[in-house]
């Protein structure tokens, strides 16, 4: 899972990058300290070989070039980490070489800086270092065309916009494509993240689908084999142990089956035996009827009301969880019910289906299955996914004034019911 999370590094650069910012170190990169070397080697060669660009100018000794071209390699290594102080620079060094005998290497030192200030520089400068270059090309080509009045004075625009205006087009055509592919890195990254979060709710989603039904499938029959073990090993009465170990036998089998049947639902090989199909509202006679059974023994009497004007058949997951909620219910009445009337009621009301069993409260005599309470939690939990709604407590209305617990739990039906 981890393996897809995008490294907190990562996401700062990326962001940092899209902002138009970019995290450099304060100190030269060993490029740029290499590009800066090597262009003053090459102007000082071009310097001793005598060539240059211009002659004539006011400053017309040959050293006089040097300090342009020197400057301009000293400003290579600040190319990424002072970009605009860099090309600020560079540009008065430019201007002062115009008045000297002129390097062909500093002019060309200078389009790489004029480049890198937009590459490398704030996203204001990434866009006004364009137009200003742009506008000083335009104004340079109209200035000396008005100046000299001829043809050939457009050679001065032309070369002007080659060494200004050029190099700052192509740093923000770098600019955008360094900048399209980071965000298309981080698309990729936020769309893996997504899947694996997605993956993992639904692996969680269905863990806890499978935690509530090996609940409710299991729990009932393991409650009535402790309570009637349980019976079995404190009273010593043969009839009482022949009773309590045909009960044990029957839920071990019944909890066996059950078993069995879950297993099939996870595996769904999809072979002609696959497994058998959910509980439905049909069978809460059997269920009903085993409750009376294992409860005989601690003086429970379970009925089932159903007071539906016509049974018809509702969606799946209503009937799923109407029968899952009478289970439990029953289960927590076989635990902690004192001996009474435990009594299922299913009606339809409008558009709800609602389920109810109450049991009465107290103490009674006898051995108790122990409960963690993840059988109310599972309850909800359907109810919830549904849309439904569920109340569980106390309440009076005994027959004998005894308060009485009761489970209601309203279940929608209409085609809008999620499942």
């Amino acid at each position: 899972m981890y393996s897809l999370l995008p490294r907190r590094t990562d996401v700062a650069r990326a962001g940092a990058v899209l902002d138009g910012a970019v995290a450099t170190s304060s100190r030269p990169h060993r490029q740029d300290v290499l590009i800066g070397a090597v262009g003053l080697a090459g102007g000082l060669l071009l310097w001793a070989a005598g060539l240059h660009t211009q002659a004539g100018r006011v400053f017309g000794a040959p050293w006089a070039a040097l300090v342009p071209l020197v400057v301009t390699a000293a400003l290579e290594p600040l190319r990424r980490t002072r970009p605009q102080t860099a090309v600020a620079v560079g540009t008065l060094a430019l201007v002062a070489d115009q008045f000297t005998t002129g390097s062909l290497v500093t002019i060309l030192m200078y389009t790489d800086l004029m480049y890198a200030a937009v590459v490398y520089g704030t996203p204001a400068a990434a866009r006004r270092v364009p137009v200003v270059t742009f506008l000083v090309t335009v104004a340079v080509t109209i200035g000396f065309f008005a100046w000299f009045r001829r043809p050939e004075a457009l050679l001065f625009g032309v070369v002007t916009g080659l060494v200004t205006f050029g190099p700052a087009l192509t740093g923000v055509s770098v600019r955008n494509h360094r900048e399209a592919a980071q965000a298309a890195r981080l698309r990729a990254e936020q769309t893996a993240l997504l899947a694996e979060m997605d993956r993992v709710q639904a692996v969680t989603a269905e863990r806890s689908r499978m935690a509530r039904e090996l609940h409710d499938m299991v729990a009932n029959h393991l409650s009535a084999i402790a309570i009637h073990s349980t019976a079995a090993l404190s009273i010593d009465d043969p009839a009482t142990s022949r009773d309590a170990l045909g009960v044990i036998r029957h839920n071990s089998v019944e909890g066996l089956a059950e078993m069995r049947r879950l297993i099939g639902l996870l595996r769904d090989n999809g072979g002609e035996e696959g497994p058998s199909a959910a509980p439905t509202l049909a069978s809460l006679d059997a269920l009903v009827e085993q409750a009376r059974a294992n409860a005989a023994s601690s003086g429970l009497t379970v009925t089932l009301d159903d007071a539906r004007r016509v049974a018809e058949r509702l969606p799946a997951p209503v009937e799923l969880a109407a029968y899952r909620i009478v289970q439990e219910s029953l289960t927590n009445a076989l635990k902690h019910a004192a001996p009474g009337p435990v009594t299922v009621r299913l009606d339809r009301e409008g558009g709800s289906l609602t389920v109810e069993v109450s049991s009465v409260i107290g103490t009674r005599p006898g051995p108790r299955a122990p409960g963690s309470g993840a059988g109310l939690v599972g309850m909800a939990e359907r109810v919830a996914l549904l849309g439904g709604t569920i109340g569980t407590g106390p309440v009076g209305g005994g027959p004998d004034g005894e308060e009485i617990w009761r489970v209601r739990a309203e279940l929608p039906v209409d085609e809008g019911t999620r499942g």
